[in-house]
């Protein structure tokens, strides 16, 4: 997986007030938690927030808070109601010996000789959750749509994962290629 490292500094006072103060200095009170540690609670920059959230991947985020490096995956994220700014975060401690669940972007490959004949591609996860140990969880996950065909899809029993469990039921389609709603009335004209 690839990591970003940001760094923070650790909360004085811990409450409402501080938390406010904070977001109006463009702070962001934030928690990491998990593995057995002890809660810590810093702050750090808004703006580095957009390395974490506008991007598709599932990232690594290695904070640096008074000397002590973290290794935490992004676990929740609240926001403001109205604005959209980021109000608080919660990072998870990721260890290499325990399994963590995280959400894996799904990739597309090849050209489908269903959308080809007309069909349509159609994405129903975006995303595939898992649940794995740090290091052997991929980047993204990648279909191949080359076989595709008009009425086929790639369920999530058709995937092979080495040493990553699918938290996701098999039969949930990921992938499929539609018909066009003409074609299936040629088809129909030309059997009569």
């Amino acid at each position: 997986m690839n990591s970003v490292s940001l760094s923070g500094s650790l909360r004085e006072n811990v409450g409402k007030k501080d938390a406010k103060a904070l977001r109006k200095n463009g702070q962001v009170p934030c928690v990491i938690y998990g593995n057995n540690i002890e809660q810590v609670k810093f702050y750090t920059d808004a703006r580095s927030f957009k390395k974490i959230l506008y991007t598709p991947e599932t990232l690594i985020i290695d904070f640096e808070i008074n000397g002590t490096v973290y290794h935490t995956i992004l676990q929740d994220i609240q926001y403001h109601p109205v604005t959209d700014e980021v109000l608080h975060a919660d990072f998870l401690d990721v260890n290499e010996d325990n399994p963590i669940t995280v959400t894996l972007p799904i990739r597309t490959e090849g050209t489908s000789p269903g959308v080809m004949r007309g069909g349509r591609l159609n994405k129903n996860l975006a995303k595939l959750k898992v649940r794995g140990l740090v290091n052997d969880l991929p980047d993204n996950i990648t279909l191949d749509i080359s076989k595709l065909n008009l009425n086929q899809s790639i369920k999530v029993k058709d995937i092979t994962l080495d040493k990553i469990e699918v938290l996701v039921p098999s039969n949930t389609i990921i992938v499929d290629v539609k018909a066009p709603r003409n074609a299936n009335v040629e088809e129909t004209s030309e059997e009569e």
